[in-house]
């Protein structure tokens, strides 16, 4: 019977709170909905949908899963028990094993199936179990670390094939106990039966040479390895013992040449060298990372200044992009002279005002202007108006839901060619900031894992009363290996940045989770907020003012203070005590701004602890005295006659006062509407205006678009792991809806062009290349006719099947989408 129909006949026999649960653990399968079991087990056995349900299970049920794999075979249908593989694993026990394998099969990665031929009835009592038929694709070639078996390498590896009957006849005249073989198939199952035991194994490996036992040892965990000339070292067969261990490992076949520079570790000879088990080292628990410990004080301080610094640093950054905002480059993203005069503004360093940058950004607080193709702050930002944890509350909510990874600014490009967006510096192409390469749409997930990683790590240690455990990404990436080994490589590229940002967002102090973090990892964002509320200190309202010429911050200061001081003075230093000094060009600026000098003197000794020194204040009365002698300002055309009289009359005209009229001399008036648009409005007055308009004299505004009038607050949804209750109880009014087939099965004809119908043909077709069988196919020809033709498949390959026709003796190639049906035909090529 195909996998899928076996697979649809068990599924359609479970309760409806067995199909609750598979549909929670495995929301894709009713994502869009599917009409009966029959297309719910296709999809159950589709390649993305196993490889989406192998990136949640933990490692001992992969391991279970993978030696289930490795001692089946879903083409004859050899099924394994729980008994089998206790032999295979290492430490395992037949309870845990049935419970591991009860788990799978609700998962619906494996099914239960008939016991295979030979078994004894005492034998055929146990539960016999077939993984679904596209997890050979989904685990990969090296199941379990373990490479592929002598037959395989036989088949796939024509140089191997060409070589190993010489081999094996060379290892027989040298007196090893292998049988001579006159094939390649003959020579594979001589040599799989000569390293079959880890006695047999030891034996051979006697008389190495020095350093080879350390040489296997390297491939404990994956079965191939990088060898230097590897195939031109095999094809000349060293059988005396004093050449390296390479060149004598690949002289006996315990190590098989790929390519020429490639070697693969055989099953067999893997198996041995573990042991005889498959799986070494199992164990149901998670290992327990050696961690360190800090007072909760030390930590809730780092965390409380760390909010702190980051709010105090993105109000600073907003302050800057409105005096300039941040232009991009051609190909986007901000180029490393911008973030460099960004990073100079607020006393960080380059890489540091990347990630500001990027919260800032991901949060709201930045857009990008299209017209002008720089990053501005958007108007009306709600965010500089709330409280400081409000403030915090918005970012984290932001940090969480986003697909950008900010710590990824400045790391070197990988995966091929330099993007566009990135800089050549000496260490070669970088990501710059606000770029596409820092996009990361796993990001969210990766997060929220990562969170709830650290929240586990804090809750298992055994802390003393005030201690808290510091966590580090080796310590969360050893969980996450453990609980989700399949995900563990993105981890690893993630893992680092995320607590990084993590610390920036006082979400960990001191290394250690903090409390309002926990909070957060625990869904609870008003229990985060109440703990900051109550902690953080309260912004500052007042500076002390210093006789040469500076104002020192006793603390965090109020945005509003923090805003008008940039202002007038310039920030220098780091941290809550920030230095501004005053100087001409400072307060010339905020002279420019609108405001004078009584006002910067009145605001001074409002916001001041002290008097305000006497150099200041000479400071302050002597630039405003000098400033605005010369002023300069900006116009677009201008509108000159000698009849004032007609000039004043405009001047008051309603109808005129689009035009932003002024007055410069008495024959003279100045417009921001451009010439030609200034002409027509005084010609619809009844005017008779002579435009006299020169490139080089016009200045020309183009016409920005409407900005939006302001960021709505973000509102964190942690990423949907289980699909709405309703969609559940649809899925399964359809499912137990559906009509009993004539033969009384449950299993309807699939239709052309299903869901259901692809899966069975690919899988049918994957099969009978395996298995050299021919199948019969109802192939569409050029008038639109169905034609059964009896072929034998050769490969699947980009929506393509090579196939051999017996008939005519010739291969052809057929597009998939002209293939109605695919049935295995009864005989097997001989």
């Amino acid at each position: 019977m195909s996998l899928i129909r076996a697979l649809s006949k068990e599924l359609e026999a479970r309760s409806d709170d067995s199909l609750r649960a598979l549909f929670s653990a495995r929301p894709d399968l009713i994502s869009p909905g599917v009409p009966d079991f029959a297309a719910l087990a296709a999809r159950a056995s589709s390649r993305v949908s196993v490889q989406r349900a192998l990136e949640r299970l933990n490692r001992p049920e992969m391991q279970v899963l993978e030696t289930l794999h490795l001692c089946t075979n879903t083409d004859t249908g050899h099924s394994a028990s729980s008994a089998m593989l206790k032999k295979l694993i290492n430490g395992a026990s037949l309870a845990s094993l049935d419970r591991l394998l009860h788990s799978l099969q609700e998962l619906a990665l494996v099914h239960r199936a008939e016991p295979p031929h030979g078994v004894t009835p005492a034998q055929s009592r146990h539960r016999y179990y077939l993984p679904v038929g596209s997890l050979k694709d989904v685990i990969g070639i090296y199941p379990a670390g373990l490479g592929r078996s002598y037959t395989e390498l036989v088949r796939l590896q024509p140089a191997f094939a060409q070589r190993v009957v010489q081999l094996v006849g060379e290892l027989h005249r040298s007196g090893a106990a292998v049988a001579p073989a006159t094939t390649p198939m003959e020579a594979a199952l001589s040599l799989q039966h000569w390293t079959a035991t880890p006695e047999s194994l030891q034996r051979i490996l006697a008389t190495a040479p020095e350093r080879t036992t350390a040489l296997l040892d390297r491939f404990g965990n994956w079965a191939m390895g990088a060898v230097p000339q590897a195939q031109r070292r095999a094809s000349v067969i060293h059988q005396a013992s004093d050449v390296g261990p390479v060149d004598w490992l690949l002289a006996r076949g315990l190590l098989v040449p790929l390519d020429a520079a490639h070697v693969e570790l055989p099953r067999s000879v893997g198996v041995s060298l573990r042991g005889g088990f498959v799986i070494e080292n199992f164990a149901l628990t998670p290992p327990v990372p050696r961690l360190g410990f800090t007072s909760a004080a030390l930590r809730r301080n780092a965390a409380l200044g760390a909010i702190a610094e980051t709010l105090r640093l993105v109000g600073e950054l907003l302050h800057v992009i409105r005096e300039q905002p941040l232009a991009t480059l051609r190909s986007g993203g901000v180029g490393v002279r911008e973030m460099k005069r960004l990073a100079d503004a607020l006393r960080i360093e380059l890489r540091d005002a990347g990630v500001l940058a990027e919260l800032c950004a991901l949060a709201g607080l930045l857009r990008l202007d299209v017209d002008s193709s720089s990053w501005v702050q958007p108007p009306q930002l709600e965010w500089l108006a709330l409280p400081r944890q409000e403030q915090w509350l918005w970012l984290v909510n932001a940090w969480l839901a986003s697909e950008r990874a900010p710590s990824l600014v400045g790391q070197p490009v990988t995966g091929g060619a330099p993007a566009p967006s990135a800089h050549r510096g000496t260490a070669g192409a970088m990501i710059n900031a606000l770029s596409a390469e820092a996009q990361r749409p796993d990001a969210p997930v990766i997060r929220k894992r990562i969170l709830e990683i650290l929240r586990e790590l804090s809750l298992e240690a055994s802390t003393l009363d005030g201690q808290a455990p510091v966590l580090d990404a080796a310590a969360v990436l050893e969980r996450a290996d453990w609980s989700q080994p399949r995900m563990a490589r993105r981890f690893s590229s993630l893992v680092r940045g995320v607590l990084a940002e993590a610390e920036l967002l006082g979400l960990m102090g001191s290394g250690a989770l903090s409390q309002i973090g926990a909070a957060i990892a625990a869904g609870e964002p008003e229990e985060a907020l109440g703990i900051l509320g109550e902690h953080l200190p309260a912004a500052l309202n007042h500076v002390l003012l210093q006789a040469d010429l500076t104002a020192v911050a006793p603390g965090y200061l109020a945005p509003e203070l923090s805003e008008k001081l940039l202002t007038m003075a310039d920030a220098e230093g780091q941290g809550p005590a920030t230095i501004y000094r005053f100087s001409v060009s400072s307060v010339r600026r905020a002279l420019d701004a609108g405001q004078d000098g009584q006002a910067l003197l009145d605001f001074l000794r409002q916001h001041s602890a002290t008097a305000i020194p006497q150099p200041l204040t000479y400071l302050i009365e002597d630039t405003a005295a000098r400033h605005a002698r010369l002023r300069v300002g900006a116009a677009a055309s201008f509108i000159q006659s000698e009849d004032e009289t007609a000039l004043l009359e405009l001047l008051n005209a309603s109808a005129a006062s689009g035009l932003s009229l002024s007055r410069i001399a008495p024959t003279v008036l100045v417009s921001s509407a451009p010439p030609r648009e200034t002409a027509q409005v005084l010609r619809s007055l009844g005017l008779s205006p002579a435009v006299e308009e020169s490139e080089s004299a016009v200045v020309r505004l183009r016409r920005a678009t409407p900005a939006p009038n302001g960021t709505s607050r973000p509102v964190y949804t942690p990423p949907r792991t289980a699909p709405p209750e309703a969609d559940v109880d649809a899925q399964l009014a359809v499912l137990r809806g559906g009509r009993p087939a004539a033969d009384g099965t449950g299993a309807h004809p699939a239709a052309a062009g299903s869901e259901e119908a692809v899966q069975l043909g690919l899988e049918t077709l994957l099969k009978a290349i395996r298995l050299k069988q021919r199948v019969v196919m109802n192939v569409v020809d050029g008038m639109g006719n169905a034609v059964p033709e009896t072929v034998v498949p050769l490969a699947v390959n980009g929506g393509r099947v090579r196939v051999f026709d017996p008939a005519k003796e010739t291969e052809r190639v057929l597009s998939i989408h002209r293939i109605i049906d695919v049935e295995a035909a009864e005989e097997l090529l001989q």
